[in-house]
């Protein structure tokens, strides 16, 4: 259970300053870097300057601190990703952009890699399911803009995001074998272009990529960023 607090009292400028978010993303840092098992309060109030007070502050127990790490990361990392592109009016480049940022941020960082070796505690398998079944219907619903049905949306929106699984893994298990700079920005156009392509239809499908060669220049640019 997180505790709602308002203010801390008392103790280290610090300490005052830390949130249940603070808390919460020093616990995915430490997931990512060790799985679930190192998340221990004591390690992370160091990671954070602070003590074991300021946790008991704002949690029960660390499974408390669990549940509201992997809430952040649904929320910063699924939910926060898809109202940022949200403006983008065509679906197509909705998807590709959502294609650019979330593989380059899942090979940058070891966390979802480290949540699917987890997937055997209760815990994580619950926010997995739940993550998972949010990101496939946001692509199916792409594709359903896309002009496919509903059934053929779904079954590309699992396809591609079984691509993004697969080059999740690859990029922490042997990086080297996938491409990168302007090399990997044609490796997913293709795989995207693959998905586009009409069932039954050889060849080329839609090409995903803005006519606009300096549009493109600036959202690779923002994407890194």
């Amino acid at each position: 259970m997180v505790r709602q607090r308002t203010k801390e009292t008392g103790g280290s400028t610090a300490r005052q300053r830390l949130t249940v978010q603070d808390w919460a993303d020093a616990a995915l840092a430490a997931m990512g870097e060790g799985g679930l098992a190192a998340v221990a309060v004591e390690p992370l109030a160091v990671r954070l300057g602070t003590t074991k007070g300021s946790f008991y502050w704002h949690f029960t127990n660390r499974d408390a601190l669990i549940e509201a790490a992997l809430d952040r990361w649904a929320e910063t990392r699924t939910e926060t990703v898809i109202a940022e592109l949200a403006d983008e009016p065509d679906p197509g480049e909705r998807l590709r952009r959502l294609f650019l940022r979330a593989t380059r941020r899942a090979a940058e960082d070891p966390l979802e890699v480290s949540l699917l070796a987890s997937a055997a505690d209760p815990r994580v398998a619950a926010a997995l399911a739940r993550v998972t079944d949010r990101r496939i219907g946001h692509i199916a619903a792409l594709f359903a803009e896309l002009g496919f049905p509903e059934d053929e949306a779904h079954r590309r929106g699992l396809l591609a995001y079984t691509a993004y699984l697969g080059h999740t893994q690859l990029s922490h298990a042997v990086p080297r074998s996938l491409p990168a700079g302007p090399a990997r920005e044609r490796h997913l156009d293709t795989l995207l272009e693959t998905l586009l392509r009409p069932a039954g239809t050889p060849g080329a499908g839609p090409d995903v990529r803005q006519a606009n060669p300096q549009r493109r220049v600036t959202e690779s640019a923002a994407e890194r960023g």
